[in-house]
Formats: structure tokens, sequence, C-alpha cells
């Protein structure tokens, strides 16, 4: 019998969890790992590992074929252009400090789009082919310059039959004209909630006559909208984070069951944070007990809620072709199905990479809305896209899971070849893969409830996650 490579760590209970390229694994003991290593298994050995369609008899029979549509299928297949984020203005009232794009005061010239620029962004859509697209409009404050948004928003539904906006905003100033673009039933909104008042005043609004006004407009929309309409994300500071039962019950007020927790990002203004030492393992820390917390809760409430990207990594585990995050597609191509127009019209690969430009640090642009996308540029990014070849990647038993971020690397470190394990996004994905595989050994009900909610299915058993004695 062929075995196909087995990758294994070591999991903090002392047994070992093993994975092969397409993503299939089992626990086992340190006494698999050395009849394994030493070529040494025994028939029981055998036996699980074809069951498991991690061995096969011989090439091209059924076990092989598997294998190599089970691989096929987890990679990211490059797909047409059908989601593109736009950056109408640059400007924005608020002046948060941990702002990882470096907007501009509310009153500054030159940081909206120009007529010019609008035509060409117009232009760049309507060569986009298929019968869908997916605006997200960024900033800045977008709302600012809702003349723009609209003209944007009436051009594509003449153009596309099926049609989504986003509208990423703060909601600090809504007049009329900003709440009749917010009613339509192909637009929703994504904005900032970072826990209870308290903590969104000192973090976000630093004041009480603004705290009111977001939370006065919050309210207007939850009430005025049905639930799925807003979504929202917190901005956690690992130096200072707020009171994770109150930012949750805060969340279930305004009818959000998802919390995106995210840390203040290496980007823009936010570069500036001093957040002390051992930043990384402190944030760990603090999410793998922000997921306990939940387990806790949705079993003391039965109202289950989700940490987002939780939530994509385990179905990143158990799932084929479960890639809609692009931070843990694998390859990663940029400009394939999504890109950026920034305030000046200039194409960027990612959201991060027009924020690299802002600051000065490199320039990240791949082109224009004037003369196109600049495919030359776009391949060289693209060349450490993957972690297939990667020299630590390979070993690693969460490779076939995870990605790549090449822009937050040059971010980081200015560099794209950096060891891997030296490396924010590395250490991160371990921890987060961890506490997944963590959950899903784990034996106890209220853990196997709230999986079975994040995955979207009516209950979990052992059978998803294989244990060979």
């Amino acid at each position: 019998m062929n075995v196909w490579p087995l990758k294994f760590r070591e999991m903090s209970d002392g047994s070992v969890l093993f994975s092969d390229d397409a993503g299939e694994f089992f626990k086992s003991s340190h006494g698999f790992l050395d009849r394994y290593a030493t070529d040494n298994l025994s028939p029981a050995d055998e036996t699980f590992l074809k069951e498991g369609n991690h061995g096969f008899d011989k090439e091209f029979d059924l076990r092989w074929t598997s294998f190599a549509y089970r691989w096929a299928r987890r990679q990211s297949r490059p797909t047409r252009m059908n989601y593109v984020i736009l950056v109408p203005t640059l400007r924005c009232n608020l002046a948060c400090g941990y702002c990882q794009v470096s907007r501009a005061p509310e009153t500054a010239r030159g940081f909206d789009w120009s007529p010019e620029t609008l035509a060409g962004v117009l232009s760049f859509l309507d060569s986009l082919e298929g019968p869908d697209i997916k605006i997200e409009f960024q900033g800045g404050e977008p709302l600012l310059r809702v003349d723009i948004l609209e003209a944007v928003r009436d051009f594509c539904r003449e153009k596309f039959s099926q049609c989504q906006f986003v509208v990423c905003t703060n909601l600090q100033r809504l007049d009329t004209r900003e709440w009749a673009f917010l009613d339509a039933d192909d637009t929703v909104i994504s904005t900032s909630l970072d826990g209870d008042r308290v903590t969104h005043e000192r973090q976000r609004t630093h004041g009480s006559e603004v705290t009111g006004a977001f939370f006065r407009n919050l309210e207007a929309a939850v009430s005025r909208y049905p639930k799925g309409k807003i979504s929202a994300l917190p901005t956690v500071d690992v130096d200072n984070p707020p009171d994770f039962e109150a930012l949750l019950d805060n969340y279930e007020r305004y009818g959000v069951r998802s919390v995106y927790l995210r840390p203040i990002n290496h980007q823009g203004f936010a570069r500036k944070i001093q957040q002390g030492d051992n930043v990384l393992a402190r944030w760990n820390r603090l999410h793998c007990e922000f997921i306990d917390l939940l387990i806790a809760r949705n079993r003391r409430t039965g109202r289950f809620m989700e940490e987002y990207y939780f939530s994509q990594c385990l179905k990143r585990v158990l799932r084929l072709n479960a890639d809609n995050h692009v931070d843990i597609r694998n390859p990663n191509f940029f400009a394939s199905d999504y890109v950026v127009i920034d305030h000046d019209g200039r194409f960027y690969p990612t959201d991060e990479a027009r924020m690299l430009s802002r600051i000065g640090r490199i320039d990240l642009s791949i082109g224009d809305v004037g003369t196109g996308i600049d495919r030359a540029k776009v391949d060289v990014l693209n060349s450490g896209a993957l972690n297939h070849f990667d020299p630590d990647c390979i070993h690693c038993a969460y490779q076939p899971f995870c990605g790549t971020d090449v822009i937050d690397d040059i971010s980081r470190y200015g560099r794209i070849d950096v060891p891997r394990p030296d490396t924010w996004f590395c250490g991160r994905h371990l921890s987060l893969f961890d506490k997944v595989f963590e959950l899903l050994y784990r034996n106890d009900e209220p853990t196997r409830a709230s999986l079975a909610a994040w995955l979207g299915v009516a209950g979990c058993t052992g059978d998803l996650a294989p244990v060979h004695p």
C-alpha cells in the first residue's frame, strides 16, 4: 500500500494531529508517528489509512482519484471579476486613533473622485462580463459622497441583472438622502461597534454628543430594517480590551449575531500605536478565551452567536471549496475576482495594499482607471500568493486549510521571504487552527452545539474528528 505524505503537529493534550495534502486528518499517538516515520506500519495502521483515504494500492485506482479530486477542490481557482471595492472619498467625519486607512479630514480637498475618475470607474465596470456584481463602498466615510454612490448604483442596476451594494459607514450623519440610499433592498450596511458605549466612545467617537448620534442612528437603522441588513465588527485593543460579555450583549441588542473580532491593524495611522511586547501571543490568548466564552454563553442563552473569522477557519477544515474569505484562500491570486479602486482612481490588489501606498511605505498600485490593470505587476505579487512550495508550509499540518498574506508580510517586514513561523500571519493562524482542532476533538455537548450552529448543520458527532488508536 502507498500512503500519501502525512504532516503532523503535536496537540495540547499530547496526542498528534496528522493531515495530508488534500485536507483529510485524524488524531493518533506518538507510537503511530514512530511506526509511520520508520516505515513499520501495522496491519491495523494500514487498514485505518486506507479506509480514511490516506492510502491507495495503485495509481489511478478509486482512492487515488478521490485524493486528486479532493486536493483539486481545495485549491482556490481564479474566476471572473465580480467584486469591486470602491473608495469615492478618503475624507471622514471621525478621527479614530487606530484608523488603518489614514483618512483625510472632512474639510480636506483633493481626496474625492473627480468627474473624470467617476467616468473611468463606470467604464471599468462596463467592461466586466457576467450577470452579477458586488460593490463595496469604503472610505473615509463614503456617505459624504452619496451622490457618487447613487451614480454607481444606478449604472450597475442598468448593466447587471444581479447587484449587491455594501456601504461601510460610521453611521454618524444620516439625512434624508442618505437614509433613502440605504433603504434599497439591494443595499446593506457594515459598521463598527467596539462594545458598550464607554468603549466605543473611548476608541472612536471621543465625545458624548458624537457617540449619542451614532447610537441613535444605529437604533433607528435596526428598527427600520430587517435582520441581516446590518453587520458590525469591533476593533479590539489588546492592551485595553472591552468587557466581552458587555460587547456581546450590545451586539445581540442590535440583532447582530456574528462578531468579527479584529486586532488593531498594522496599517495607516494605527501603525503608530505602541501595544507593548508579545502582542501576537496576547492576542491569540485573548481570542481563544473569547471562543470559550462564546461556547459557554451560547449554552447558557440558547441563542447562538459566532466569531466570524473562526467560523470561516472551521469551515475551511471541514469543507472543500470553502474559500470565500481571501485570507485563507490558496492560491490567493490577486486581481482575479476582486479589486480595489482608490479615491484617486488607482487600482490596488487589496484594501491593505492601498493603505501601504497611502503612508508612502511602498507603491503597490496595479494601474488606474485610465490605463487599466497592469498584469505584469499583478504577476509579480502572484508569485508569492500560494503556500504549496514554501519550505515551512509544506511541513505544516494546517497547510491544506491555510493561505498566505503577501501584503501583510510587506507591511510588517518589508519583504515576502521571511520564514513563515516568524510572521504574524503564521502565528495567528497556527493558534486559530489549534483552537479549531481542540474544539473538534472536545467531547462535550456545549462545544458540539456551538460547532453545529457555526457550521449551519443540525448537529455534530465524533465522526467529524477521526481518531486512530
